[in-house]
């Protein structure tokens, strides 16, 4: 039904170029399921990890060596995208996510060596997926309509997005947080399925070669990503365990359903302005765009240690979600038209791959030192506004897109 409707709607407005409309339905469809799976779980897993019992300051330790490991990883990835396709990569690290939401799943049962297993599966996944994901996308996009093929695909994910950690929080709540890493194994089976039957619509066999590659016009965007990865640590671990623990403290297994809801109701916003994003990036303004959202995003970075109550953090969460998008959205355009331009797709891709888990690394160290010398709670609203200033650098990528 999924790929049916995604068909339906990619025909009509005669996106792609390079792909049929059944090949990118059954890549969207497998993106679709992937999100959903990621987000009913992978949302709550650092306050999983802090609800059994591990510290704080061990959470931020795990995270650092994650990213590094994910750094080392990369080389990996780029190598097998070359060898073998994305697509196939893509098929890869869906199944390579199946034992790590098990293993994390048996954590109450087997502590540490599960943590570990659900670590070192899941930087192998999300690694391969993420590098594969971005040259698979960035080929098969149109040079004239990009802006709304990445809405479009924006949309397809806050969708997912938004249903997930409703979905995880109330299983969570019923069943336990371990039936929620085990739903989200099997809708990863789901995910890889539609990836059987597809083609490969980039040259096989190719080697990654750093030689003649285009530095100058590369390094301003490439640094650019160590503001994007900060911001995903911010975003994505930080703020969740900033509500778990101090804003609702003594909740208990009704913390997750409270994350999802407070993480779903903002994403109405995203999916009302993706199409607008669009447009705005399609007519040359992605630029502007990228700036205006780093300087909101940063805002709300340093106005979250004042949110304490459910309605500051609703409004946080749309405000910061309608800047990320804005980001996202035009900092992508420009990072594949550079792919494009750089004639080293798989390089330039593979370089900020590497520069954004650098960010985030740089991240969780900052956190580790702010809860080391001030605690929990106050090292938590120190990080926001070191964060604040961080994600500026996503400012500088300069992309030559946007200076015609």
């Amino acid at each position: 039904m999924i790929q049916n409707l995604i068909y339906r709607l990619l025909e009509r407005r005669h996106f792609w170029r390079y792909a049929s409309f059944s090949e990118v339905a059954e890549l969207y469809t497998s993106r679709t399921l992937r999100v959903i799976g990621v987000y009913i779980a992978a949302s709550f897993a650092s306050v999983y990890l802090y609800q059994e019992g591990y510290s704080l300051s061990f959470i931020m330790v795990f995270w650092t060596a994650y990213f590094l490991f994910k750094i080392f990883l990369s080389f990996f990835a780029a190598q097998f995208a070359g060898r073998f396709g994305p697509k196939h990569g893509i098929l890869l690290s869906n199944l390579l996510y199946i034992p790590a939401m098990v293993s994390l799943g048996f954590m109450p049962d087997f502590g540490l060596t599960a943590v570990i297993i659900w670590g070192v599966f899941m930087a192998l996944s999300a690694t391969i997926y993420q590098l594969c994901y971005y040259i698979d996308f960035s080929k098969v996009k149109s040079a004239e309509h990009a802006g709304k093929e990445i809405g479009f695909m924006n949309i397809l994910e806050k969708i997912a997005i938004g249903i997930s950690p409703i979905i995880g929080g109330v299983i969570a709540l019923f069943f336990g947080a371990q039936i929620v890493m085990w739903t989200a194994a099997a809708i990863f089976t789901l995910a890889a399925l539609p990836l059987l039957r597809t083609i490969e619509q980039t040259d096989t066999h190719q080697k990654v070669n750093f030689r003649g590659f285009p530095w100058r016009m590369a390094v301003r965007s490439l640094f650019a990503q160590v503001g994007i990865g900060f911001d995903v640590v911010t975003t994505g671990t930080i703020w969740g365990l900033f509500i778990t623990i101090v804003i609702f403290p003594h909740i208990g297994n009704e913390i997750y359903v409270t994350l999802g809801v407070l993480s779903s109701v903002t994403i109405v916003a995203a999916i009302g302005i993706s199409y607008a994003y669009g447009v705005l990036i399609d007519r040359n303004r992605g630029g502007d765009l990228l700036k205006i959202s780093v300087v909101v995003n940063a805002l709300v970075h340093a106005s979250r240690p004042f949110a304490v109550g459910v309605a500051p953090i609703v409004g946080t969460n749309i405000v910061n979600e309608i800047a990320t998008t804005g980001i996202s959205m035009s900092y992508m355009r420009g990072m594949f038209d550079t792919a494009d331009l750089s004639g080293h797709r798989i390089v330039y891709l593979l370089a900020i791959e590497i520069v954004a888990n650098l960010g985030a690394m740089l991240g969780c160290l900052v956190a580790l030192g702010c809860i080391h010398y001030l605690g929990n709670s106050d090292g938590l609203r120190l990080f926001f506004f070191i964060a604040a200033g961080f994600v500026l650098l996503t400012g500088t990528a300069n992309f030559r897109l946007y200076r015609k």
